[in-house]
């Protein structure tokens, strides 16, 4: 291997142990490496703390004189909460920067890399820049459109079945699905879910696993404020949870929720009477969410798709048949009419947690057909 992308690896396998602490920073990593050796290294830890070019640079001391930078992400020339990354560089008196991929963000968005030229540093891009684009995905989304990167989770039974007839679902994944799935909480800001969810299975919607860490915002998408307070996500107060209402539901049952310390916003109904989801996506930006993991029911992530807000998927597929006109499927409401309308996914992955199969794909465009043509 190339050694600008061996060390590009090890800058991404950095960047990685900032996941789910940077938002609605990305995640950084960066490698200083000099006469064939590491000489500092440096992730960014959490949003408001020193950059991963900071902390390599720090490890590195006087021997960072001479050296190339590997970084993932292009070293910011703003001051925002922390000083401009490209004067710690310049003055460190670093050779040669290899950065994996451009700043998407207009307040940098290639000043960085100006400077470094300026300033007579070499300067080489697009290393890695697939991976490294991939591994920010939500941070690229949000700070280009300002509005959250969303993925859709599922798991259903091989005839596609996300509960019996009944509505008994658990639990219809492995163990090791299931802990997968508590990662994908941990790596995405908040869990969106639908009233009907919350009435039917009562989640709690944390993040249960061995190590610390932050539970994301919990969202209940719940028109007209029917959430009971006994529910898990209001009694539980493990975690945060933000209630989305029109402005049709009852100021009551409004008042009762915030009294209990859930936080209320209220949106004008659309044409069906029910919480707009894409003014919704636009004020979750406003609050810096970055990215949103859909845990919803079949009606929910229905009208998800059907917006045209949905990114990413990763469906579980059990090897269970439930059968049964009245057991519901992932995917709900009206549906396509022809097959020609159906939403395509690219760029298939598909891997196994003990017996069950994981199918994650991107919803494509409407000019991108993915796998099937």
């Amino acid at each position: 291997m190339e050694a600008d992308e061996r060390y590009m690896w090890l800058a991404l396998d950095l960047a990685v142990q900032g996941l789910g602490e940077t938002s609605p920073n990305p995640m950084v990593g960066a490698v200083l490496a000099k006469n064939g050796k590491v000489i500092g290294t440096g992730y960014h830890h959490r949003a408001g703390g020193p950059h991963a070019e900071i902390f390599a640079l720090e490890a590195a001391k006087e021997e960072a004189r001479g050296a190339t930078l590997y970084v993932t992400l292009e070293p910011c020339s703003h001051t925002g909460s922390t000083p401009p990354c490209t004067d710690r560089i310049i003055q460190a008196g670093v050779r040669k920067v290899v950065v994996a991929m451009q700043d998407p963000n207009p307040l940098v968005n290639g000043q960085g890399l100006a400077q470094l030229h300026a300033a007579r540093i070499k300067v080489k891009t697009g290393v890695l820049e697939e991976k490294a684009s991939r591994l920010n995905e939500s941070y690229i989304k949000y700070i280009t459109t300002r509005r959250p990167f969303v993925t859709m989770k599922a798991a259903m039974t091989l005839d596609g079945k996300i509960a019996t007839r009944t509505g008994a679902s658990r639990w219809i994944s492995s163990e090791r699905s299931r802990e997968f799935g508590h990662r994908l909480r941990r790596r995405n800001d908040a869990i969106m879910v639908g009233v009907g969810t919350v009435v039917a299975d009562n989640p709690r919607l944390t993040t249960r696993l061995p190590e610390a860490g932050p539970d994301p915002l919990r969202i209940v998408v719940d028109s007209h404020a029917r959430t009971p307070l006994e529910a898990a996500v209001i009694a539980n107060k493990a975690g945060r949870t933000l209630l989305v209402a029109t402005t049709a539901a009852s100021a009551e049952s409004v008042d009762a929720l915030r009294d209990n310390g859930v936080d209320v916003i209220q949106l004008p109904p659309g044409d069906d009477g029910r919480v707009p989801l894409d003014k919704l996506m636009a004020e979750l930006g406003g609050r810096e969410i970055t990215s949103v993991l859909v845990e919803g029911g079949s009606a929910l992530n229905y009208s998800m798709l059907a917006a045209g807000l949905v990114d990413k998927v990763y469906f579980f597929v059990a090897p269970l048949l439930f059968g049964g006109d009245k057991a519901p499927s992932p995917i709900g409401g009206e549906g396509v009419a022809r097959v020609d309308e159906a939403w395509h996914l690219t760029n298939i992955e598909i891997s196994r947690y003990d017996c069950d199969v994981l199918v994650t794909g991107y919803v494509s465009t409407a000019d991108d057909k993915g796998c099937t043509e």
